[in-house]
């Protein structure tokens, strides 16, 4: 037994191929965040951004999952951070060139990682509370989960950002599901769910895919905008 873990115990495996699991199934969008904020660095910046980026991100989702249930229950935190989520949608949708269609540099390397970083925190708030329960309240065991799933998540946003640059229309639907998250975190905050009550999981989706249209069409306008201003 190793800081409190029995690797022989059927339990132990049990917990930890479900803490890898649902760490791997719910950060799928965060991939995609990751991949949107690194796709315009250069290479060898990338690789540093999708890496440290990812690693910071799982060490703050470890803090995070310690008080998440106290979190959760605040009024008005999704709320923030559904705007949060629009914000960053629309930033890295109408960040791209006018005539290639490749999204322009993000200002450095520190600048995309504290993009993935606001980012993963927004939608971590409700991700870690499978992570936690699937922990059992076993600090070490959940700690341990994390850090593997680290090189699963940067080899995902490695991926991601390579299929960006053959196919573009990725960025969109990668600034949809920001929007399509953010209007599902709004619609179930604590504040919303206290004055209107609980909220139908069929409105909450309408609700997600008004913030995606939202999203989309706003990043669409800018980047119109943007295109006229710089044409004239």
């Amino acid at each position: 037994m190793i800081f409190g873990l029995d690797f022989t115990s059927p339990l132990f495996w049990s917990a930890f191929g479900s803490i890898l699991l649902a760490n791997i199934v719910l950060s799928g969008d965060n991939a995609v965040v990751i991949a949107m904020a690194a796709r315009t660095l250069k290479p060898e910046q990338r690789n540093k951004a999708i890496f440290w980026g990812s690693a910071a991100a799982i060490v703050m989702r470890i803090v995070l999952t310690i008080v998440a249930i106290q979190l959760l229950t605040l009024p008005y935190l999704k709320i923030i951070g559904a705007v949060l989520l629009v914000y960053i949608g629309v930033d890295l949708l109408k960040g791209e060139d006018e005539d290639d269609g490749e999204g322009k540099e993000v200002n450095g390397m520190a600048a995309a990682i504290r993009t993935i970083l606001i980012a993963d925190l927004v939608m971590s708030l409700d991700n870690v509370l499978a992570v936690a329960a699937a922990a059992k309240g076993n600090l070490p065991l959940l700690v341990l989960g994390l850090l593997i799933s680290i090189p699963l998540i940067v080899f995902g946003a490695t991926l991601l950002t390579k299929v960006m640059e053959r196919f573009p229309i990725i960025i969109t639907i990668g600034a949809a599901l920001l929007g399509f998250l953010a209007g599902e975190m709004l619609l179930t905050d604590p504040a919303v769910t206290t004055r209107f009550g609980a909220i139908g999981e069929q409105t909450v989706t309408f609700g997600g895919v008004l913030g995606a249209v939202l999203v989309v069409a706003l990043g669409t306008y800018l980047t119109k905008r943007q295109k006229k201003h710089a044409a004239e």
